[in-house]
């Protein structure tokens, strides 16, 4: 099986390019893909299949060639990820299997057609506005860390963290726990801080993520897009741009009337083939 390994902002991607969809690929196959010492490691697969060639992209080939079929490191499947769809466009680029017309290309995901912008070593996807829902709460070592739930094509529990309360010294070993009635699929559960001012944005925000699927990850592109739109809130915006820096580097967001724009690096840094023992 050939691969491909790329990540966005140290989001780290296995990519199997698997254009008529002919892989039988499990749960089981993308665990042991994506483990850090047994096989190559990462915070998912990326399967490159064409959306006709795919039960839950097919119906989407009209607008996309291409359908991400993203699985999470512990073979659960994504509706979306924001750095996944940024990688995935890198690789159908540098391999020619898509150019982008008019400097945009669309691509298929279960959570519908997104659409990508490139720009140097820079990609921007487009997706859903982000909608903010409900409130809730993050249990996490003897914390209780208020938050809002946020809809991104994938469920998302922002917690701004109180005055004093250090980030960096957050313990995401283990899963927060959450309230399993109002996200009954998990979610993913993104803790922030306030930064300092930078060109680019306003406002900055520092972020730290744990995806349901994958534990913690040095950047979640959905998770965000999900942190961006509850900072604009609580300024008192509904629109604006705004610079996430995450453990794996800087993206960011920018909130308009009708979508959410994700920009950041995205990089492919080995192929080779994997042999299935």
């Amino acid at each position: 099986m050939e691969f491909t390994k790329g990540h966005g902002t140290a989001n780290d991607f296995v990519i199997l390019p698997d254009p008529d969809g002919a892989f039988d690929l499990t749960p089981e196959l993308v665990a042991t893909i994506c483990d850090r010492r047994r096989g190559l490691g990462g915070d998912g697969v990326l399967r490159v299949v064409r959306a006709a060639k795919h039960p839950d992209g097919a119906a989407l080939a009209g607008e996309a060639e291409w359908f991400m079929d993203y699985w999470n490191s512990d073979g659960s499947f994504a509706e979306m990820c924001g750095n996944g769809t940024r990688v995935f466009v890198r690789y159908l680029l540098e391999t020619g299997l898509a150019v982008p017309g008019d400097g945009d290309l669309p691509v298929a995901t279960r959570a519908g057609v997104v659409h990508a912008r490139i720009d140097g070593d820079t990609i921007a996807v487009q997706m859903r506005r982000p909608r903010l829902y409900a409130a809730s709460t993050a249990a996490l070592g003897g914390l209780a860390l208020p938050g809002t739930a946020v809809d991104v094509g994938n469920p998302h529990l922002v917690c701004p963290l109180p005055a004093g309360l250090d980030l960096a010294a957050l313990d995401l070993t283990r899963a927060p726990h959450v309230d399993e009635d109002l996200f009954p699929h998990g979610v993913n559960v993104e803790f922030t801080a306030a930064a300092d001012a930078v060109d680019g944005g306003d406002p900055h925000v520092l972020m730290r993520v744990y995806e349901r699927g994958s534990a913690e990850t040095l950047s979640c592109g959905t998770g965000a897009c999900a942190v961006a739109a509850v900072a604009l809130h609580d300024a008192g915006r509904e629109t604006g741009t705004v610079v996430v820096d995450v453990p794996g580097g800087r993206l960011t967001v920018t909130v308009d009337e009708d979508s959410c724009w994700l920009s950041g690096p995205a990089v492919l840094v080995a192929t080779g083939t994997l042999t299935l023992t």
